[in-house]
């Protein structure tokens, strides 16, 4: 046999075939690489663009320029830093929000859904009260009850996403609660604790993951509402939100003033919904990308 016809076993398969289809996923990968340019922005931004986003730079209501790119707002601040200093606030009250309600709706539907009976009909009636209300509704009576400031509105925006993220975690579990390694693990002698940290916890990872990523979305975006309506970060720290609220007066004078915030919203929200459609392809094993795999496997 020639050295013209040996190769190594990845030439002979098609390049396409190396990665699963599942993650091929043009959606995903746009969504990916617009959280992370905004990641980049956050935490690298301000080293990079050095002006301060609180302090007048230059004269108001300047147009864009080479010296303000975004031109400056009706005190003069540079808008470039403001929406750069904004991108910290969203993605810092958006982690946090998600986290508690991470916490707070992964245990009410971990025990909903393991312990059933009058646990899970009392839990889930309060996860329906809460449905009941408008989510935007609920959070702006929360971040008025508590006061209006960016840690009030951090917990507003954790406690209207916690239902969801319960109703999702019982579902799941109530699922895995089905399987025969439960009643293995039963048998076994394990515990409560232990089967539930063990056994069904690791089971309802995915569409946690899924779910966090699109809830992130709408914490950003409850997070600029807040903002504008004054019940999020006050002025003059920079917030998307109230960048806009204060735009609203200058739209004759300054558009861009209301334009940058407003594209930064739109964009990160609609990368982070992206990220999650990409992310529900990849770990759901009932879309179609992970079928198609399987059978290819098989045939």
């Amino acid at each position: 046999m020639s050295a013209a016809t040996v190769s190594a076993p990845w030439e002979a398969v098609p390049r396409r075939r190396l990665i699963p289809a599942r993650w091929r996923n043009p959606i995903g990968i746009v969504g990916a690489v617009i959280v992370g340019l905004c990641l980049l922005t956050a935490l690298l931004g301000r080293f990079l663009w050095t002006q301060d986003p609180n302090a007048p730079e230059g004269e108001r209501l300047e147009a864009p320029s080479w010296a303000h790119p975004f031109g400056t707002d009706d005190l003069g601040r540079d808008t470039l830093a403001r929406v750069i200093h904004g991108a910290q606030v969203s993605l810092q009250v958006g982690a946090v929000a998600i986290v508690i309600a991470l916490v707070v709706g992964t245990l009410i539907g971990l025990l909903s859904g393991y312990y059933r009976g009058f646990v899970d009909l009392l839990l889930m009636r309060v996860v329906d009260v809460m449905f009941a209300f408008p989510g935007l509704v609920l959070a702006i009576v929360i971040a008025g009850l508590l006061g209006a400031t960016r840690r009030n509105a951090m917990i507003a925006i954790g406690i209207i996403i916690t239902p969801a993220f319960a109703r999702v975690v019982r579902a799941a579990v109530l699922e895995v609660m089905g399987f025969p390694f439960i009643e293995s693990a039963r048998a076994l002698g394990a515990g409560n604790l232990r089967i539930m940290l063990r056994h069904v916890m690791p089971n309802v990872v995915a569409p946690l993951i899924v779910l966090t990523t699109v809830y992130f979305s709408t914490a950003i975006l409850s997070e600029a509402t807040l903002s504008f309506l004054g019940l999020g970060t006050q002025p003059p720290e920079a917030a998307w939100g109230n960048m806009l609220s204060t735009a609203r007066s200058y739209v004759d004078q300054g558009v861009w003033m209301s334009i940058f915030p407003g594209a930064a919203i739109m964009i990160v929200v609609m990368g982070f919904n992206f990220l999650g459609d990409g992310l529900r392809d990849v770990l759901d094993p009932r879309v179609g990308g992970g079928v198609g795999d399987v059978v290819t496997a098989k045939k």
